[in-house]
């Protein structure tokens, strides 16, 4: 993947894929459950978030902030006592912004058997300066065939996240200029 190293801010050395990837471990607690005595995906959607927070910044050297996320998926409920795990990685870079995944893996206390992934997520963090600006990022480089992958899904990602944000626009633009929406 050299077509992002080779991009005009190319003066910033490329970081490998394994250079920020991370892992976050939590024990879940009564205190994390929802009504149906399971843990409550907020508390889940947060480990994520923290996950990708500490690889974005990593990543860039220094503070991101989280632009969006998409695609949280669970995918098995998540119970007290087990062991989860948070493994993030970026998957994609701009000039300022990052794609992180995200895999949530749960070892179940009461039994001996693999970690299980119970959920998936995709965000998008934003490199920023002191004063909140956006601020160059590394390129990532793909190392494996499966970061590979992981590089060309998040363009695709990229690509429909931009294709839905300008349909809306000029639907609401149109709406608008037809004097529907005027609030």
């Amino acid at each position: 993947m050299t077509d992002q190293a080779l991009r005009p801010e190319g003066d910033i050395p490329g970081k490998p894929t394994a250079a920020s990837r991370t892992t976050l471990s939590h024990i879940m607690t009564g205190s994390d459950t929802n009504l149906l005595g399971t843990v409550h995906g907020g508390v889940i959607m947060k480990l994520v978030d923290d996950a990708a927070g500490a690889v974005a910044g990593r990543h860039s050297g220094g503070p991101a902030v989280t632009a969006s996320m998409d695609e949280m998926v669970f995918l098995e409920p998540v119970r007290v006592g087990d062991l989860v795990h948070v493994r993030a990685q970026v998957n994609w870079t701009g000039r300022s912004s990052m794609e992180v995944g995200v895999r949530v893996m749960a070892e179940r206390w009461n039994e001996s058997t693999p970690a299980q992934q119970v959920g998936s997520a995709y965000l998008v963090f934003a490199a920023v300066d002191g004063d909140g600006k956006p601020r160059p990022v590394p390129p990532v480089i793909p190392e494996t065939e499966r970061d590979k992958r992981r590089y060309q899904e998040a363009q695709i990602r990229r690509t429909h996240r931009l294709a839905r944000r300008r349909a809306i626009r000029e639907l609401r633009e149109k709406r608008v200029a037809d004097g529907i929406d005027v609030d």
